[in-house]
């Protein structure tokens, strides 16, 4: 959506990239470090509109330590998605995925610091929400991120976009659609019927239970 917006310079996963493969090219330039990537990202914000799409499936200190950014550096949105689902939709394609890196705990961690940082609520998404009524809930994001609301972006073509490359495997669905929409049911582990990611989701529940509290609405 965002993408299909084109008023935003799209950068996909720098910070996960940058750790995973120990480099990352943002608007063509490579990046080697954290200290840089925030640099690259915020000049890039100077010269026009910038939407970064980030993981956190590890922890980033450098970055909260970073308070400038986490600050007054970018304006963060917190997507979240129920940890059932996202436990097993993980599992699913990484079935050796451990306990963190199903994230919720890195987003927390992060949203409090910049809850701590910038004295007010960041923006919170709930995909449920999302899925359920698009146009109410992304018109409710534009007023919060102080962004115009493009009823168009809410459909766009099917395509690969040639960032993914490197993580490929993670996006097929996104590839594939057209727009906000449930994807098919598919054969995964039911978290809370298996002994080890029934600890899982009970580990992350709170962390997105106190990130589901701060959600807008319609």
């Amino acid at each position: 959506m965002m993408a299909e917006r084109g008023d935003f310079t799209m950068v996909h996963e720098p910070f996960s990239y940058l750790a995973e493969f120990g480099q990352t090219e943002v608007a063509g330039e490579r990046v080697t470090s954290t200290a840089g990537l925030i640099s690259v990202l915020t000049s890039l914000g100077r010269d026009g509109r910038v939407f970064a799409k980030e993981t956190t499936g590890r922890h980033y200190p450098e970055v909260l330590a970073d308070r400038q950014f986490l600050a007054a550096g970018a304006q963060h949105t917190f997507l979240i998605r129920h940890p059932r689902e996202t436990i097993a939709s993980y599992r699913a394609i990484d079935p050796g995925a451990g306990l963190h890196k199903i994230g919720f705990e890195s987003q927390y961690e992060i949203f409090a610091e910049v809850c701590r940082l910038i004295r007010r609520i960041p923006v919170v998404v709930d995909s449920d929400d999302l899925i359920t009524g698009p146009a109410a809930i992304i018109r409710a994001y534009c007023v919060q991120a102080g962004i115009d609301f493009r009823p168009g972006a809410l459909t766009w073509q099917p395509s690969d976009r040639p960032e993914w490359q490197p993580s490929r495997r993670w996006h097929a669905d996104a590839a594939g659609s057209t727009g906000f929409a449930r994807m098919a049911a598919r054969p995964v582990t039911n978290p809370e019927r298996d002994s080890v990611l029934s600890g899982y989701l009970s580990y992350h529940l709170p962390f997105y239970d106190r990130l589901h509290a701060q959600r807008p609405t319609a």
